[in-house]
């Protein structure tokens, strides 16, 4: 089951210092005018052998006629709707205010965990100006300062007692993941394989409360197609789509084997796209993107190519991903985007014999050797497979520490050109022998 953990909480009380802190990256655009954070941010942490997903929202404003913090207010109440524990961020130095008490008592109606936070607690006097904040009927709360992280291992711990451990899928057939925008044609796909003979599907609970499996056995294949798309009340379509959009993606992301990433061809490769791209890196998945709506296109000579050369720029340093330009409409190549997926969940899983790896490796790597540094040179000796679930690779030498990120790439490219590991994340270690 995947884990979410939604921060918070009124305008400029510390929730992106925050967020960035657990996911240990700047991601969030921190400033001391309030209302900063308006697009959403994903990331991934994990504490004591627990990974889980963190969202960092923007204020919740009470009241306000601007467009954009009513359009903040909505998508922090899918947040709280969507998430499996909120956090609560208050701030010391103002004390309770209105706005803080409408957000509890918004949270008060939540049956979730929620973990009430008291940031900028960086000395003992403002631990006692934090007891005010019994009076917002939450009950025990955490001092923090995010600024400098104390006080945020203790919640964690917390936090992480209150998440679900992975849960182990029965149903050992590959999943494939279907994401993409809004409108991008992902229910199009779908209904364009499975259409032909609905005798060959059939509907399954999904295992995250927000997906549907639908078993597809056709043409020699087998798998469940993960569907992403439009699985929602007719009271909740107000919400923002487009977040909503990358919310489902972190569930059936984390869950897939491989994600098939569904891109409209007639808006380009967007910002939102390349969001839900990396989504599925961190997570080490196979993907594969789907041009859809390549029809409507109006094509010249080198269109096609063009249109894959920017966005393998865009999702560059990964580029070692198939692109395939379809038309549902048509059924233009969507059976060739499924042969595809079978073989990059294929190329997920390989595994290299250790000799045959350390026999093509260690010619490779002692004919192009690591640049020297401060006038050592780095010998490599011996390498192999991790057995992990995703393919890893491990290389022992003398000093490690000197090796730098574009041999590591070049290591990765010829692991990549040798063994065809189109669409899938490498790691690679160096470690000392």
């Amino acid at each position: 089951m995947s884990n979410i953990v939604a921060i918070v909480g009124r305008p400029n009380v510390g929730k992106s210092t925050l967020f960035n802190r657990l996911v240990q990256r700047r991601d969030a655009i921190v400033d001391s005018v309030s209302g900063v954070t308006r697009d959403r941010h994903y990331g991934k942490s994990d504490w004591n052998g627990k990974e889980f997903s963190v969202i960092d929202t923007g204020g919740y404003a009470v009241g306000s006629d601007d467009i954009f913090e009513e359009e903040i207010r909505k998508q922090v109440d899918l947040a709280i709707d969507e998430a499996d524990v909120i956090v609560f961020v208050v701030d010391v130095e103002d004390g309770i205010t209105p706005m803080d008490t409408e957000v509890a008592n918004l949270l008060r109606k939540v049956k979730k965990p929620i973990f009430m936070v008291v940031n900028k607690v960086d000395n003992s006097m403002r631990e006692d100006d934090a007891l005010e904040f019994y009076n917002l009927g939450l009950g025990e709360f955490f001092t923090i300062s995010s600024i400098n992280g104390s006080g945020t291992g203790d919640l964690l711990d917390a936090v992480v007692q209150d998440l679900e451990n992975d849960v182990v899928i029965e149903d050992k057939l590959p999943r494939f993941a279907v994401v993409g925008r809004p409108n991008a044609g992902k229910s199009s796909f779908i209904n364009a394989l499975i259409g032909v003979d609905r005798n060959i599907v059939t509907n399954i609970a999904g295992t995250t409360r927000d997906s549907i499996d639908t078993k597809y056995n056709r043409f020699g294949f087998e798998f469940n197609l993960v569907d992403t798309a439009g699985i929602r009340k007719k009271s909740k379509v107000k919400e923002d789509l487009e977040f909503y959009s990358v919310m489902r993606a972190v569930r059936s992301i984390e869950h897939c084997d491989v994600a098939i990433l569904v891109v409209d061809a007639t808006r380009g490769f967007e910002g939102q796209d390349e969001n839900i791209f990396w989504l599925a890196e961190k997570n080490k998945k196979g993907i594969v993107i789907l041009v859809n709506k390549w029809d409507l296109v109006e094509k010249e000579t080198n269109t096609m190519r063009d249109f894959e050369a920017q966005v393998r720029k865009e999702i560059a340093p990964f580029t070692d991903v198939p692109i395939i330009f379809t038309s549902v409409l048509t059924k233009q190549r969507i059976f060739k985007a499924i042969e595809t997926a079978v073989e990059v969940f294929e190329n997920r899983k390989k595994r290299i014999a250790t000799s045959k790896l350390n026999e093509a490796m260690l010619e490779i790597v002692k004919t192009y050797t690591p640049p020297a540094y401060k006038g050592k040179f780095v010998k490599i000796k011996y390498c192999m497979q991790l057995p992990t679930p995703t393919p890893q690779f491990v290389f022992f030498c003398n000093l490690p520490q000197y090796i730098r990120e574009p041999y590591k790439r070049f290591v990765e490219n010829k692991l990549r050109e040798l063994y065809d590991f189109k669409g899938v994340p490498i790691i690679i270690y160096f470690r000392q022998k």
